[in-house]
């Protein structure tokens, strides 16, 4: 039984050998490898017979096997590093790329068209001397409403359909928060933009429950409706053009007294009269007024003392009279073929 077992040991080898010798690829020796090691394989086969030897046995036909397992080990490790340098001289040969053929060209990345023109009125009103204010997204009652003149019952809380969450809380409908949360930071001098996202139940081709906002409040001794215009004119006159006309008409907002909404002449009909302006050859872009005195106390000053004016406006609605877009909806979904052409 001992012998019959080493002769099998012993054949073993020159079997292996000679199947290696036709291994072309790292499958095919995988295949062998099984042949030879898996559970089903000769070697294992072999070792399960050591069951009918004598104790006496066992040892030299263990001795055995081990250096056949010990040459078997070698013989594989051999034939798989010639595979290996032979399988990654082909894939350099058949991947060499060709330096005398063109390259691919990348598509340049592109800043959106909202962000464009955020940042556009950012470098405006920061080179006249407002800082930049941001705030969270998710506010309180208090900061949102009743800071600005609205109180729970006031009817100009209707015309935000507020999205709330639990806990007192909701999205912000305006960035004025930031505006709060500054002034009752900072004593007065101030002169600030609000710029951020902002949050309303409303949805159709000039309105989004989500749009980008950009307030401003500038708050001193002596600030008049004059200060006002004068600011937003020169905004208005950068950013549209310098014979641009402009417009200031009697309105209504909570935390501003007077309130005024700001016209541009139409910027597609020249203020002739068309469909995007209804024909009145007027186009709204934002509204302004005095700080409420209301206002000024809520946050600490005294309005006695101090006098302020406030502004707002819809970025994405400054965007589409910027490039002619005629519905909102285009700026968030996202489409290459509407983004590329900014």
């Amino acid at each position: 039984m001992l012998e019959q077992i080493i002769r099998e040991l012993e054949g073993l080898l020159p079997s292996l050998e000679a199947d290696l010798g036709q291994v072309q690829n790292s499958r095919e020796l995988e295949e062998v490898r099984l042949a030879y090691l898996g559970k089903k394989g000769r070697l294992t086969a072999i070792l399960k017979s050591f069951g009918g030897l004598s104790p006496e046995e066992r040892p030299l036909a263990g001795k055995a096997a081990n250096e056949v397992k010990d040459r078997t080990a070698d013989l594989f490790e051999k034939c798989s590093a010639v595979l290996r340098e032979s399988e990654i001289g082909a894939l350099l040969s058949n991947e060499t790329v060709d330096i005398t053929m063109p390259g691919t060209a990348g598509l340049p990345g592109r800043r959106h068209p909202v962000a464009h023109v955020l940042h556009e009125i950012e470098d405006i009103f920061t080179s006249m001397g407002f800082d930049i204010e941001v705030g969270p997204d998710i506010e309180d009652d208090y900061h949102n409403f009743e800071a600005l003149n609205i109180p729970f019952n006031h009817p100009a809380r209707d015309m935000h359909d507020t999205f709330y969450i639990k806990g007192g809380l909701l999205l912000r409908t305006h960035t004025s928060p930031v505006q709060i949360r500054t002034m009752k930071r900072k004593k007065p001098p101030v002169a600030l933009i609000a710029p951020g996202k902002v949050y309303r139940g409303d949805q159709d081709v000039s309105h989004s429950p989500m749009f980008i906002q950009v307030e401003g409040r500038r708050v001193d001794r002596g600030i008049s409706f004059g200060n006002l215009k004068g600011v937003l004119e020169v905004f208005i006159h950068r950013f549209f053009g310098e014979n641009v006309r402009v417009r200031f008409r009697p309105s209504f907002f909570p935390f501003t007294e007077p309130s005024a909404e700001v016209d541009i002449a139409c910027v597609l009909c020249k203020g002739a009269g068309c469909r995007v302006c209804k024909q009145s050859g007027w186009l709204e872009i934002m509204g302004c007024g005095m700080v409420h005195p209301a206002v000024l106390e809520n946050v600490g000053y005294n309005s006695e003392d101090f006098s302020g004016f406030a502004f707002g406006m819809g970025v994405d609605r400054i965007t589409m009279l910027r490039y002619g877009i005629n519905d909102i909806r285009l700026l968030y979904e996202n489409d290459l073929r509407f983004l590329r052409q900014f």
